[in-house]
């Protein structure tokens, strides 16, 4: 019986809500060792004398964009690799990894070798969506995925939450190097929690390897690496899902490294009150994340894009107010944060994992989202970089660049209504 013909039971079993919170759980734990460089940003900016590394602005940009960089190019290898290898040993790497580079980084000094170690960070945490990915792929069927990559999508914006304030209040209490330090105990906490309990699939086999020779692979057997990029290249969706999530993320990233800065600057408060702020744009996202992925399933039949693009027209809307807001009003600015928030992880976590595996064609579910996610940090490294060089005085300012923010959300929004009416061929 295909999937399109079986019983569609709407409720999760016992089995798959344990596969989902945990999956929640391991990927939400590499925001630890991701976000908290937005608490270390005003650090690495501070002269020397004051104990901070004496950075230029456009120097950080460039190390911002290091890890969007090579998260990147690690998202397109290993959203290969994740149809090759198991999920569990990928994750592992990934996470023990990523602890250990936010240690080094804690310790160095130096552009370069900064540049240099926030990049490995990068590719190490480009080994935890594609496998959390293939494993969601594994256990759930496509009439309830949006459901689920909604509830996974707020595991990371739970950890955002969470990395904010412990990041924040190390850095307040130990310095700003402890930003790095801290987060990291709690990222290899997390890997030992995987590798305990966390099962790949519900029979030991993998979704491609029960459908491998659908007809509209036009492959016979398990397809090689070659055949699976080319599966992912020759997808005309998933060029466009890319070029949404790039956009996307350019904006996403202007809040998320550079939001801490811009409150201290423009308020004129310390890194942890600034960082007390931002927990209030979470909360936004665990919303956002969560409705998302339950409207498109309730009001659109599976349809993703109108969902998307609603949002994005009005997180570009909420953009050009912010600045301003933020200059005059504390209590506006928290609620315009959570707007934000809601308005950020809505369509981010649609165009990561649940539009991808609807439009992959079969075979290829890991594949199709990381080559969408490799777009996607392409977006976000050029974003670093232009904000770094915007928000200088000399560059028009805060002003400017948050502008750019928002022109970067309307394009998405052009990008996804292309897809208005797509949808998987197993709905």
């Amino acid at each position: 019986m295909s999937e399109s013909t079986k019983p569609r039971d709407k409720y999760f079993s016992i089995d798959e809500r344990s596969a989902i919170w945990t999956i929640w759980l391991t990927y939400g734990s590499f925001y630890f060792c991701r976000t908290n460089i937005s608490v270390a940003v005003p650090g690495l900016g501070a002269s020397v004398a004051d104990g901070g590394a004496g950075l230029t602005g456009e120097e950080i940009g460039f190390i911002l964009a290091s890890l969007k960089l090579a998260y990147a190019i690690g998202q397109l290898v290993n959203g290969q690799l994740s149809e090759k290898f198991s999920p569990r040993l990928l994750l592992a790497v990934g996470m023990l990894s990523s602890a250990v580079l936010n240690v080094l980084f804690g310790f160095s000094t130096g552009f370069y070798f900064l540049l240099f170690i926030w990049a490995c960070n990068g590719y190490s945490q480009a080994l935890g969506w594609t496998p959390c990915m293939r494993v969601m792929g594994n256990w759930i069927p496509f009439y309830k995925r949006g459901r689920a990559i909604g509830f996974i999508g707020t595991g990371y914006q739970v950890t955002l939450g969470l990395t904010y304030f412990i990041a924040g209040q190390s850095s307040e209490w130990l310095g700003w190097r402890a930003a790095l330090y801290v987060p990291a105990i709690f990222l290899t906490a997390a890997a030992v929690y995987m590798l305990v309990f966390l099962k790949e699939s519900p029979d030991g086999r993998t979704e491609d390897s029960v459908r491998h020779d659908d007809a509209d692979s036009g492959v016979a057997g398990k397809p090689t690496f070659v055949q699976n990029l080319m599966l992912t290249f020759s997808n005309p969706a998933l060029w466009l899902l890319g070029l949404s999530l790039g956009l996307l993320n350019a904006s996403r990233y202007g809040f998320l490294d550079w939001g801490i800065t811009h409150l201290t600057e423009v308020q004129g408060t310390g890194v942890g009150k600034a960082s007390l702020k931002y927990l209030i744009l979470p909360i936004g996202a665990v919303a956002g994340s969560f409705l998302a992925g339950w409207m498109t399933d309730r009001f659109f039949g599976g349809r993703r894009a109108p969902v998307i693009c609603g949002l994005l027209v009005s997180l570009g809307v909420l953009t050009l107010l912010y600045e301003y807001v933020a200059r005059v009003s504390v209590t506006a600015t928290l609620f315009l944060l959570v707007l934000i928030g809601f308005c950020i992880y809505g369509p981010q976590v649609l165009l990561v994992g649940t539009a991808p595996s609807d439009l992959a064609r079969r075979g290829t579910t890991a594949a199709a989202a990381g080559f969408v996610n490799f777009l996607g940090y392409m977006g976000a490294s050029a974003g670093d970089i232009v904000t770094g060089h915007y928000k200088m005085p000399e560059h028009g300012g805060w002003e400017v660049a948050i502008y750019i923010w928002a022109g970067w959300a309307f394009a998405a929004a052009f990008f996804s209504a292309l897809l208005w009416n797509a949808r998987s061929e197993t709905a």
